[in-house]
């Protein structure tokens, strides 16, 4: 914070800070998790936020659309990775990765800009003494030379011995984050939610858009469910689904139950498994 009290932005700061010799030459203090560059960056956005104070990037247009207007201006993607080749020739692979970055952007068929975006990335893997860094580097250079892997995906599903463990507050806060915004727009729902083998009531609401909680009981809600907490995180597991559990009266609903399906199809399942490296 020193350096950002006089001006400095996060990537000035992360180019600029260093541990002092005392410590960076002790085993356990080397960046081999997190390095001096990731943190000093994640500790200006804790205290100051994104902007670094220069308006051009209050707004910047998003990755694809600047850069077809950077390579078109740069003379074409051939052009810029022709230059682009001769800075890999010289070592600069960190400015490879950031130029070749736009011609991928801007023409994500490019074989040559992915090829050598690749190999870019692979010398900065090969160089980063941070683990997390590595790896990074490594599947960016896999997903442009193979596409994105996907092998399992963490959308199947969350193990039901988690959900078991998990805070009821805190698996509402799960479904909150996966409400589709846009399509849950206009629509206000309000369902009660007794937990019996655990004692506790809770109020799950959708409103604005958003999805909201609290503990006690709603007296105007449109559904009231009674269910265990073992029957719930089957449900969210996908071991039961809602129509077994009402059949065989593991849950009890009270109101219509109809806006438990609405509920359920505003939620949007993750897949994790998404591009990092190509548009």
């Amino acid at each position: 914070m020193r350096l950002a009290n006089r001006g400095l932005t996060s990537l000035e700061i992360a180019e600029e800070l260093e541990l002092p010799a005392s410590l960076a030459e002790k085993f356990n203090n080397r960046g081999y998790y997190g390095s001096v560059s990731h943190n000093a960056k994640a500790t200006y956005q804790k205290y100051l936020g994104f902007f670094d104070g220069n308006p051009a990037n209050l707004e910047p247009l998003p990755p694809v659309e600047a850069s077809e207007r950077y390579v078109e201006m740069m003379g074409g993607a051939d052009a810029v990775v022709a230059k682009a080749r001769e800075a890999y020739d010289r070592g600069e692979y960190r400015w490879v990765a950031q130029v070749v970055n736009h011609v991928v952007f801007a023409e994500p068929e490019h074989e040559g800009g992915r090829e050598l975006q690749a190999d870019a990335l692979e010398q900065l893997g090969y160089q980063a003494e941070s683990g997390p860094w590595r790896n990074f580097y490594l599947t960016g250079a896999q997903e442009l030379r193979r596409g994105t892997t996907r092998r399992g995906s963490a959308s199947a599903g969350t193990p039901a011995g988690l959900l078991r463990a998990i805070p009821i507050d805190m698996i509402f806060d799960s479904l909150a984050v996966r409400v589709d915004g846009p399509r849950a727009d206009g629509r206000r729902l309000s369902v009660n939610w007794e937990f019996t083998d655990i004692e506790q009531q809770w109020v799950l609401g959708l409103d604005h858009g958003a999805l909201h909680y609290h503990r006690g009981v709603d007296a105007g809600a449109d559904a009231s469910l009674r269910l265990s907490r073992e029957v719930f995180a089957e449900l969210l597991a996908g071991i039961t689904d809602m129509a077994d559990a009402l059949d065989s009266g593991a849950i009890a609903i009270e109101g219509d139950a109809g806006v438990l399906v609405d509920l359920f199809g505003l939620l949007e399942e993750p897949d994790f498994q998404f591009n990092i490296v190509t548009p």
